[in-house]
């Protein structure tokens, strides 16, 4: 382990967090809340803590493997950490505990919340809740690498570590640029977005958190009835830049370089958005007698399909008293998620397509022992280390949540209410079904609970390996 550059880069990490906790700062000043002291002191000692980590670069700036998957889980912890502090020192979230698990719920987009109502928060406070999700959408280090000219050509391994997906690849030579492209495209989607939203009468302030919280695919919202008050136009907006943000951001780059054909040809795109037309009429056929119209049934499905699919978690109706099929097709989109390389969490769809592909291989193989073909995916054969990684997280994925509803059912709450509740924390998604659906929070579980959740909100959004490497000794040992 090369604990320099560790090091090195945490310290970058704390000074980047020290300054956009100035945004929750000059909304405090805008609105006159004594509550931003609280952020500029937390800013403050950030930022001073970075500096002391950095002051000194490292001789050595390679970043391994084994250095991309441990920073980068480390990272995403510390920033969290720091990140609760603001909120316990104003006392809008006096236990700090809670305040860590919304900071992880918010930095890894989640959405599970453990307030029971979120309009009495200091406006900063309610800034810095959604802004974590715009950070988290995209990644902290694409970020970072987009910001910062940090280690030269050896910081792909952090991108690596970070992105969501089973492959991982540069949209043009230098990763630098990559990252400037893709928080480009990124910028630019938030700005329309939250132009609309405010054009078509939503508060400007209730326009940019719930753009952070839709562009990032995370799902905090500054009233306790999240969309449900909204008017129809505004909630098509939302739907529309929700499903937007779950496509993978290289289908954008294709169009902006004016590569259509590789645009069309993008398996996962095609694959993802079949499946959301294919849920919102199996859901619209399923729950047409419980509303007045069709368009009120078709817009209230799409939005469901969407918030989940995409692991944004919004909702414009209370979909725990849907029927059990079109609730079950939910819960089926909250495992699945949106697409590689994009803000949304879940498994994706990615690994679903090759896992299907891999089994109707298998079959044929069966059948035809001599057949010799390899998965294809967006025309090109996929690379066995793919499939095989692709393997692996699946099943990692399913021993983690079985772990994790067994560890949560200490507290002795319902099947469903555990099963969603890590399905949903796992997925990054927010609202699940019982006790812990769209209208409730996560506040009545016991603190060990919240740990357990916290660690599946993470290792969801860091795809399981970062963090399981973090607790692996042999991550630690140094080079000989």
């Amino acid at each position: 382990m090369n604990y320099g550059i560790v090091i090195f880069i945490l310290g970058w990490i704390l000074r980047i967090e020290g300054a956009l906790l100035l945004l929750p700062c000059a909304t405090a000043v805008l609105y006159r809340e004594n509550a931003g002291w609280c952020f500029l002191a937390t800013a403050a000692i950030s930022f001073i803590l970075g500096v002391a980590l950095t002051h000194k670069k490292p001789q050595n700036t390679k970043v391994y493997a084994r250095e991309g998957f441990v920073v980068v889980a480390l990272a995403w912890l510390v920033m969290s950490l720091i990140g609760a502090v603001p909120f316990t020192m104003c006392g809008d979230i006096p236990n700090y505990l809670d305040a860590v698990f919304e900071t992880v719920s918010g930095f890894t987009t989640t959405g599970a919340s453990i307030l029971p109502e979120v309009e009495s928060l200091n406006h900063c406070s309610l800034i810095w809740r959604s802004f974590t999700h715009w950070v988290g959408g995209m990644g902290i280090f694409v970020f970072m690498l987009a910001v910062v000219p940090l280690l030269g050509g050896s910081t792909f391994n952090l991108m690596r570590a970070e992105s969501p997906g089973p492959v991982v690849g540069k949209f043009v030579p230098k990763i630098r640029d990559s990252a400037v492209i893709l928080y480009g495209i990124y910028l630019a989607i938030t700005i329309i977005e939250m132009l609309m939203l405010w054009m078509f009468g939503m508060p400007l302030f209730e326009a940019v958190c719930h753009t952070f919280g839709t562009v990032g695919t995370g799902g905090f919202s500054v009233k306790n009835t999240g969309y449900i008050g909204y008017s129809p136009v505004l909630q098509n907006i939302t739907t529309f830049f929700m499903i937007a943000c779950g496509i993978n951001f290289q289908f954008y780059f294709y169009l902006m370089a004016k590569k259509f054909r590789m645009a069309v040809n993008m398996t996962e795109v095609r694959a993802y958005l079949g499946i959301i037309l294919a849920s919102i009429l199996l859901i619209v056929i399923n729950v047409r007698g419980m509303y007045g119209t069709l368009e009120e049934t078709v817009r209230h499905a799409a939005f469901q399909v969407g918030t989940i699919i995409t692991t944004t978690g919004y909702a414009t109706y209370d979909f725990d008293r849907w029927p059990e099929f079109s609730k079950t097709i939910l819960l089926i989109l909250m495992m699945m998620g949106a697409c590689a390389g994009s803000t949304g969490g879940g498994m994706k769809v990615s690994r679903f397509v090759i896992v299907l592909k891999g089994v109707r291989k298998e079959l044929t193989n069966i059948i035809h022992p001599r057949y010799i073909k390899k998965i294809q995916f967006d025309g090109v054969p996929v690379a066995h280390e793919t499939v095989r990684n692709t393997n692996v997280f699946v099943a990692i994925y399913f021993m983690v949540m079985i772990l994790s509803i067994l560890l949560v059912s200490v507290d002795n709450h319902d099947f469903t209410t555990n099963f969603t509740a890590v399905s949903a924390t796992l997925n990054n998604i927010g609202p699940g079904l019982a006790m812990v659906g769209p209208t409730q929070n996560y506040s009545f579980y016991s603190g060990f609970s919240k740990c357990i959740l916290i660690f599946d909100m993470l290792a969801g959004r860091l795809e399981l390996f970062p963090v399981l490497l973090l607790l692996a000794p042999g991550s630690w040992k140094k080079y000989t």
